[in-house]
């Protein structure tokens, strides 16, 4: 299967889904996103699936929202799911690897978080940038990100828009493994391949309770910060240009935050 902004992959049960927008370093806008969502939704709904491998053409895993997507979500308000869905990943009943193999930011590390579990690159680096951008999240990040590296952190993270190396990253429990970069795709499909060995009835329902559980606790949460998104998108008159300009800075920024 492929597509012009997503390839997809399989081999013996597993799915390599790739974001396959080097050139604007896998930056989210409508075409990528839908077919990111239709992709994983098809695999979701293979009985040759049994598990999925989420990464990025690099260098980057995804810089966050193109800035035309920017723009003109801004000037129509959100207010159309084709424009602004729910979230970037849709859940599926099969278990979801994040392989970030180069910068995660903003909504790029709003559709790493979405994924299951995630498997980092010594190159990868995580940053919650919407209030360098000027805006405020509506995918979610404001609850997965603290139950990823707890409030404390998860607010510094979004207060300063700061980046996060790898090696952090696993201290803070943003991820699960650091590997080597030319390491990362084998071994996040190593890890898929437990997964397909593993009892594929027991595994759904055992992901499923998972996310049931998380539902019951989460889901307020989810819904409020969805809302105050809306409500505060519906207010910035003109946000589009002033957005373009301040996103322009994020990754030199992060450059140098590295250098």
């Amino acid at each position: 299967m492929a597509d012009e902004t997503v390839t997809v992959d399989v081999e013996h049960g597993v799915a390599l889904v790739t974001l396959n927008r080097p050139e604007a370093r896998n930056a989210l806008n409508g075409e990528l996103i839908a077919a990111l969502r239709g992709a994983l939704q098809e695999c979701g709904g293979r009985d040759y699936v049994s598990a999925v491998v989420l990464t990025g053409a690099d260098p980057a895993f995804c810089a966050g929202l193109d800035l035309g997507y920017l723009a003109d979500r801004a000037e129509r308000h959100a207010a159309d799911e084709d424009i602004f869905p729910e979230v970037p990943v849709p859940r599926i009943p099969k278990p979801v690897i994040g392989a970030v193999n180069g910068p995660a930011v903003t909504g790029g590390l709003e559709v790493a978080l979405a994924c299951d579990l995630l498997v980092a690159s010594e190159r990868a680096r995580f940053a919650d940038t919407h209030t360098r951008v000027g805006i405020v999240p509506g995918w979610g990040l404001s609850v997965a990100l603290p139950a990823a590296v707890g409030m404390r952190r998860a607010k510094e993270m979004s207060a300063t828009g700061n980046f996060v190396d790898a090696s952090t990253a696993l201290t803070w429990g943003l991820v699960n493994h650091v590997v080597p970069h030319d390491e990362l795709v084998p071994f996040a499909l190593a890890l898929a391949a437990d997964m397909v060995s593993v009892d594929q009835s027991a595994l759904n329902a055992l992901m499923a309770t998972y996310d049931d559980g998380a539902d019951l606790v989460d889901r307020p949460r989810h819904d409020l910060e969805r809302a105050r998104y809306m409500e505060w998108q519906s207010d910035a008159e003109g946000a589009g240009a002033s957005i373009a300009e301040r996103k322009a800075g994020i990754i030199e920024r992060g450059r140098a935050q590295k250098g």
